[in-house]
């Protein structure tokens, strides 16, 4: 009986184990293919040949009676481009979006900070309780919150003119007058949405050191300036990620204004988003996909921007 030299037997012994991991990586990378091909199938007929076809459209003076025929219709090149930007709903409505952001964005973040910081800091007891109620309008029908509002904001019976009736001051008309109907959005828009931001900031505080508070204090730093020292400092990753989910959902502000206005009075809150709903319900394909593509690159190129400053920042 021979037995084969120990250096021959360590390297069988090492081909079979490599055949085996061959094998097995094969196999894993078979049940991931099985795994994922239903996701993919549902990327490319649901999500990736619609924005293809949108892409299309916007090139062409496609209108509804084209929908069975689509590639008999005109290319048009840019001009679906340029008669969403001699139309002054279209200015209006990018005005309107850019103040949504403005104002909006800053606003939502701030209460959803503030939220956090209470939780985390400010309530020990029932603190379940206060953050679902915080959350709860998120999580609310668009629908119900807006018949809410609207009783609030009524100008003559409403909750808020008749509070402020009681200081001596006459309520405005606040949906109804161009001067106050988009301010209102925003205030209603904020109270539905911080509820996010605040879960998501609350989580931040959280993974913050508790070491460097106490360090800090001992350090002789106030709360305030431990906040400032600290707190956002250790949150900065969170912040920027509210700020690009935020500004997101205000570039493409649509539930609001369209439930509660339908972009009135006078064009007054109607937004990008709503603009771009209209023309498909004009039946204009061509100006309403291109709507749609420069509303995809302000938000690509102001993510960008916000990602870029914030590198630098830090």
């Amino acid at each position: 009986m021979t037995t084969a030299p120990a250096p021959e037997r360590a390297r069988t012994a090492t081909s079979a184990r490599s055949r085996r991991r061959t094998r097995a990586g094969a196999a894993e990378g078979r049940a991931g293919l099985i795994l994922a091909t239903p996701f993919v199938l549902l990327f490319l007929v649901f999500i990736l040949w619609p924005v293809l076809q949108s892409m299309f459209m916007s090139f062409t003076d496609m209108r509804i009676q084209d929908i069975r025929t689509p590639f008999a219709v005109n290319f048009v090149g840019l001009d679906n481009y340029v008669t969403a930007f001699n139309d002054p709903v279209f200015r209006r409505a990018a005005l309107n979006t850019g103040m949504f952001v403005v104002v909006g964005v800053p606003l939502t973040m701030a209460c959803g900070l503030a939220a956090a910081v209470v939780l985390d800091k400010g309530i020990t007891r029932f603190r379940g309780i206060f953050r679902m109620g915080f959350y709860t309008p998120v999580i609310t029908s668009i629908v119900a919150v807006a018949v809410v509002w609207r009783f609030l904001l009524q100008p003559d019976s409403g909750l808020v003119n008749t509070v402020l009736g009681f200081v001596g001051i006459d309520g405005p008309n606040w949906l109804g007058d161009p001067n106050t109907a988009l301010l209102s959005l925003i205030i209603m828009a904020t109270w539905r949405n911080f509820g996010t931001s605040m879960i998501i900031f609350l989580a931040g505080l959280q993974a913050v050191p508790r070491e460097l508070h106490e360090a800090a204090a001992l350090d002789g730093a106030n709360a305030w300036q431990r906040f400032l020292n600290v707190t956002l400092p250790g949150i900065r990753p969170t912040m920027l990620f509210v700020l690009v989910t935020t500004t997101i959902g205000y570039l493409q502000f649509f539930e609001e204004p369209f439930v509660m206005t339908q972009g009135g009075p006078l064009n007054a809150t109607i937004s990008a988003s709503m603009y771009t709903y209209n023309q498909f319900g004009y039946g204009n394909y061509g100006v309403a996909g291109a709507m749609a593509y420069l509303t995809f690159v302000v938000i690509a190129v102001v993510t960008a921007i916000q990602f870029r400053l914030t590198r630098e920042k830090q």
